[in-house]
């Protein structure tokens, strides 16, 4: 598939995406949704990526999905606008469910589908400029990807219900406080930042790091009993793994360990 709203580049064993709708602040059209849906997928299945970067084109992360595509899709139909609405649960659920590390550097104004997209990343990293909202109130619309679900397990319940009441910004410092965003850098410095954090974790075992992401998105629903002992299981099964016997050796050599990702 060729990309058109999204653009796509491989550095080393790191997969950078960007939005690439500038013109339109990144607005999440149709075809968007599907570059996305293809584009993790093949993600996902390429053993050479073990992390990736979502960043936005220009000034903006996302400032949601396009409005007046919205407005012309219920039009044309059944409401929930249906051809938009069909294909943004495969959208939104490819970054949410990519089995590898996704670090989101959000570089300017983030808000409705773009915070939701946001948080499908494991790590969040903000621009100083950057603006952060819910703001579907704004509009009338309603959230259909996780916006008043999420957004209150990511941050104190008290401020998710600000932001998604009141429709307002909030700084990159704020939402920093807040816990959803890790870092707040220099806007010229996002992107190596990211890259540098992303390097990082592209050297550890991809085994390893899928298993863990797995753990805690699964634990996260789980008594707390129940998901150590998932946690435990996890490590017996691990145990048998190629890459924990190259890591130990290389420990006991005194190496740097080569992981397979099996």
């Amino acid at each position: 598939m060729t990309y058109q709203d999204l653009s796509y580049e491989k550095i080393d064993q790191v997969a950078l995406i960007k939005l690439n709708r500038p013109k339109a602040m990144n607005a999440i059209s149709e075809l968007m949704l599907e570059e996305l849906h293809d584009l993790f997928g093949k993600l996902d299945k390429d053993p050479d990526i073990r992390a990736a970067i979502m960043t936005g084109e220009g000034k903006a992360f996302c400032a949601g999905a396009d409005l007046k595509m919205l407005l012309d899709d219920i039009k044309g139909g059944a409401k929930p606008a249906p051809n938009f609405w069909s294909r943004a649960a495969e959208g939104f659920g490819a970054p949410a469910n990519f089995s590898k590390p996704l670090i989101v550097a959000l570089n300017g104004v983030t808000c409705a589908g773009g915070l939701e997209l946001a948080m499908a990343g494991d790590i969040i990293l903000a621009a100083e400029s950057a603006q952060i909202a819910d703001a579907h109130a704004n509009f009338g619309v309603f959230p259909g990807a996780g916006g008043a679900v999420t957004l209150s397990r990511k941050i104190p319940w008290n401020a998710a219900n600000y932001l998604l009441y009141t429709g307002e910004f909030a700084s990159a410092e704020q939402m920093k406080q807040w816990g959803l965003v890790l870092d707040v850098v220099a806007d010229d410095a996002l992107l190596d930042r990211a890259m540098q954090i992303a390097k990082t974790i592209a050297s550890k075992s991809p085994l390893t790091l899928s298993r863990m992401k797995q753990m805690v998105k699964d634990g996260m629903d789980m008594p707390l009993s129940s998901a150590l002992r998932a946690e435990m299981a996890m490590l017996a099964v691990q145990t048998k793994s190629h890459d924990i016997m190259e890591g130990l050796t290389a420990f006991a050599e005194k190496r740097k360990p080569e992981f397979k990702g099996y």
